[in-house]
């Protein structure tokens, strides 16, 4: 199963990023978001925060697709507006594109891959 990671940052206050954090816990996610999750394909997934800087990794299906999950989302109401409401919380990384939120991050290590001793 393919595992993805995605870097974005949130505005660098306390308080915002306090809200965010609460709209991320099981009683306050949309039950609608998580059925688009995992209607897309995504196994699993996690956010991880350190300052302002958010990972998010995500186990998906081998068939799994970045594209088909956009237009999916683009076109449901409800993902639109947990959409717009999460962009208050969040900035972009340095150097996105216009509208560009979570950016595929590229792995540069794999220990299983380095080992000698396999």
């Amino acid at each position: 199963m393919p595992r993805l990671y995605y870097a974005l940052d949130l505005h660098n206050d306390p308080a915002l990023i306090a809200e965010y954090e609460r709209w991320h816990s099981p009683q306050a996610i949309w039950p609608e978001i998580v059925d688009s999750i995992v209607a897309a394909g995504i196994r699993d997934m996690e956010i991880h925060r350190i300052g302002d800087r958010l990972v998010l990794t995500m186990d998906v299906d081998e068939d799994y697709s970045p594209e088909a999950k956009a237009t999916a989302d683009a076109a449901d109401p409800r993902v639109q507006a947990w959409e717009a409401l999460m962009s208050s919380f969040q900035k972009p990384l340095p150097g996105s594109a216009p509208g560009e939120k979570w950016r595929l991050m590229t792995r540069i290590f794999s220990l299983s891959e380095s080992r000698r001793d396999k």
